[in-house]
């Protein structure tokens, strides 16, 4: 109990703007003041913002409703195709917030996990600088600015503006931000690297790097203790080391700790160490820093492909873009995680980061699931894809950028690469092979322990100046003749016998041939299908495709992933099941008409969709006319019932591309699918034609949430008949309504045409199914949710927040 009332207390201070921490880091999200626009001489402190909107971060204002509607998407929006219809432009943030009187003579420091983009960020007034990137984490020391004892006031002027990406960025101050309090002399931001150089099932040799600063203005006798704990809290090694660092500098200590029997961070068991390590001064604690990490060797050759622990491993892949749907780019922990849960359940092993560095919730998300990552830096160098991004940066900001990337990140064991680019438009010239040179070489300067990448289109010839300066050469929509003659893969082999591949970027619609080239060839590392999870912006490729036009609103999502927006599985990602998984089956229907108004100007290399396929039987009109049935199966058999009838058994390998079809006149029932193998059944699935809907069913991912103003539940809303069955027909508008400590923070539906608020308590079905996002508050207690539509049942879902 005291515990209890402790936590709500320390809360309560912090939203108010008392910062009471001695030491440590603090959440600094709650109570921002923000404002869409221009505001002449909002960063002095003098400025009256009390008409200003209350928010909490993450927030993105990109996803909010545009001001006097009820969708934050226009047909007239700069950012056009490439950002969803969506708007950008400026806007400010302020917070006030008081430093006690004894915090005097500590070291503070703000960090930003991520602004969106061209952040000015105003302490009392100063400039602390500006940080143009909308995806690197920053910070700046403001001990000499803050007034102890009184109030202080943090100013962020952000500036999102003209066409400066390619796809949904969001805008404003859409991850985490921090307050970091440390003494004079303490463990320096991003000052610890943890390598382990030796490992095997019976040994491993851990490596601690350690930078000190020594803040003070004389020298210091500083003790260095770091001790490694396992899984369950132990601890199972300690080492010390004294130094004398001189006034105002800095020292890195160099540590080895040898580990006994040590549990390996893999896939299948992402075992994690937490490395606490102690600054002493005199036999007084100055700094402590807990930092995770995993034992695990990797490496790269043509003979054996990626390994993992001496294992190989195949990159079952797929690109992941920043924004979370409904969200926006809002970056709470629980949708990063959701995120990666999501991809895992779905055989997914590994991710890439496109086109920019994640969240660090994303990474540890990513190393306490088993997910292997590519970590990617950029879009654009010297050259830009859009007139305001990032090329006109690039030349002053790509070393500070890189170094925030890989110091920040460095400790991941799920990273196994970092990429320096992506179809970067000088790849094929002599400037753009030496730019290359510059960012691997400055990036194994200062990581020389994982492989540097780059995500490379248009494979010819031209390239392999570019690919030279990688370890590993990613390869985007290498040209795929599976089975009739050589491969771009085979062909750039013979050429070149020692490059390793892998393809970072890959069309839906060639899955087979591309994933055969991977289990044939060691030298083909993986597969990074485009794209594992639906994103907001570069609308509709997956179905309008290219070339792209204002005339493709009301589109806003790209339609293209294997999960939709809302984390529901499309059909290309159950295909893909039958790949990666044994004894996988699924059924779906070829649309007998088109599901959208098609594009008769498509070009031709534009192949981001997947058949146009549906998991419906439904089909009311079409009695006694022929349909087409696809299932996607691993079994090595497969039987199709309707109505209990038999309609013959077909083979489903690699020789049919783990697909069959059947011609079946439609009758409303049942559609099922038995998979064999020999004679016995490993699996079956069915589709049934579904009565008119009359309930509404939630189902939430978590019913109990932490009582700290970020956690989430993501509730699916389906609408079923009587008997339980999904109709996937149904499209009523559901409206919510919410009691207790939670808000709800986001509403979708997948439908890549909808315009509907994704902030507003109701949303429309589509396909039967509607998703509302629930954020718990600071207070404990129950949130109840209630949802209703005209005649339908309505249903209640209640959430324990704790």
């Amino acid at each position: 109990m005291l515990k209890r009332i402790f936590f709500v207390a320390l809360l309560v201070l912090i939203r108010i703007g008392v910062f009471a921490q001695n030491s440590g880091t603090t959440l600094f999200d709650d109570n921002w003041s923000f404002y869409r626009g221009g505001a002449l001489s909002a960063e002095n402190e003098s400025y009256d913002d009390a008409k200003w909107k209350r928010v909490d971060l993450p927030h993105d204002w990109s996803i909010e409703d545009l001001p006097g509607t009820s969708s934050p998407f226009t047909q007239n929006a700069i950012s056009q195709v490439g950002g969803g219809f969506t708007i950008g432009g400026t806007a400010w943030y302020r917070k006030t917030f008081t430093v006690p009187t004894t915090q005097k003579g500590k070291r503070l420091i703000i960090q930003f996990d991520g602004v969106y983009m061209n952040s000015t960020v105003f302490i009392n007034g100063h400039n602390l600088g500006t940080h143009p990137y909308g995806y690197t984490s920053f910070w700046y020391d403001i001990t000499d600015k803050i007034k102890f004892g009184q109030k202080n006031i943090i100013a962020v002027e952000v500036k999102n503006e003209g066409q400066n990406t390619r796809w949904y960025s969001g805008s404003g101050i859409y991850r985490h931000v921090w307050l970091k309090v440390t003494d004079p002399v303490h463990m320096a931001q991003w000052g610890t690297f943890i390598t382990t150089p030796e490992v095997s099932a019976k040994a491993a040799k851990v490596n601690i790097k350690t930078n000190v600063l020594n803040g003070t203005t004389a020298e210091q006798k500083i003790k260095l203790i770091t001790k490694i704990l396992d899984q369950k809290n132990t601890t199972i090694a300690t080492v010390e080391a004294d130094e004398l660092i001189k006034a105002g500098a800095s020292f890195e200590f160099k540590k080895d700790i040898d580990i006994a029997n040590p549990e390996l961070w893999s896939s299948e068991a992402p075992s994690l160490y937490t490395a606490v390590t102690e600054v002493y001064v005199d036999g007084k604690l100055t700094d402590e820093q807990r930092t995770s990490f995993g034992i695990r060797k990797i490496s790269f050759d043509t003979e054996n492909g990626f390994q993992l622990n001496g294992r190989t491993v195949k990159l079952k892949g797929g690109c992941v873009h920043n924004d979370n749907g409904p969200l926006g780019s809002r970056t709470y922990d629980r949708a990063e995680e959701r995120k990666v849960e999501l991809l895992k359940a779905s055989g997914f092993n590994a991710i890439r980061c496109a086109h920019n560095p994640p969240s660090p919730a994303f990474l540890e998300a990513c190393d306490r699931l088993g997910i292997l990552v590519i970590d990617e830096a950029f879009d654009a160098w010297k050259y830009g894809k859009n007139p305001y991004d990032y090329h006109l940066y690039f030349n002053d900001w790509w070393k500070k950028d890189i170094e925030s990337m890989v110091k920040r990140d460095q400790n991941h064991p799920s990273i196994i690469m970092w990429s320096i680019g992506n179809e970067v438009p000088e790849k094929g010239t002599p400037e753009g092979a030496e730019t290359a040179k510059l960012l691997a070489d400055y990036t194994r300067e200062l990581d020389p322990t994982r492989a540097v990448t780059s995500a490379v289109n248009d494979i010819k010839e031209d390239k392999d100046s570019y690919f030279a300066t990688l370890d590993v050469s990613g390869y985007n929509y290498a040209v795929n003749t599976y089975g009739h003659e050589a491969s771009t893969y085979e062909a750039d082999h013979k050429r070149i016998p020692g490059r390793i591949m892998f393809g970072t970027e890959s069309f839906p619609m060639e899955s087979f041939g591309n994933w055969m080239e991977v289990t044939d060839h060691p030298y083909v590392l993986g597969d990074f299908v485009w794209t594992s999870f639906d994103y907001i912006g570069e609308a509709s490729i997956g179905w309008l495709g290219y070339p792209q036009g204002t005339s493709f609103y009301p589109w806003n999502l790209a339609y293209c992933g294997d999960l939709d927006i809302c984390g529901w599985k499309r059909p290309q990602s159950y295909y893909r099941d039958a790949l990666w998984k044994k004894d996988q089956l699924s059924i779906f229907i070829t649309a007998p008409k088109p599901s959208f108004a098609l594009n008769p100007k498509t070009a031709s290399w534009s192949k981001w969709n997947w058949f146009d396929v549906v998991a419906d039987w439904n089909w009311k009109g079409y009695e006694n006319k022929p349909l087409t049935v696809n299932v996607y199966s691993s079994c090595p058999q497969v039987e199709l019932f309707l109505n209990n009838r038999s309609l013959g058994k077909k083979e489903t390998n690699r020789a049919t591309k783990f697909m069959a079809s059947w011609n079946v006149p439609y009758q409303p029932g049942t559609l099922t699918a038995i998979g064999y193998d020999g004679d016995k059944k490993v699996n079956t699935s069915t589709l049934h034609t579904a009565e008119a809907p009359s309930i509404i069913k939630l189902s939430a991912d978590r019913t109990r949430l932490k009582a700290n103003n970020q956690d989430l539940s993501y509730i699916t809303v389906e609408l079923t008949d009587a008997k339980g069955n999904l109709n996937p027909l149904a499209n009523s508008l559901i409206h919510f309504k919410i009691e207790g400590p939670g808000t709800i923070v986001g509403v979708g539906n997948a439908d890549p045409e909808s315009v509907e608020s994704d902030r507003l308590p109701q949303r429309k079905a589509w396909r039967g199914k509607c998703l509302v996002i629930i954020k718990s508050t600071g207070k404990p207690g129950d949130i109840i949710l209630r949802a209703s539509a005209d005649k339908l049942t309505g249903k209640t879902v209640i959430l324990h927040i704790y």
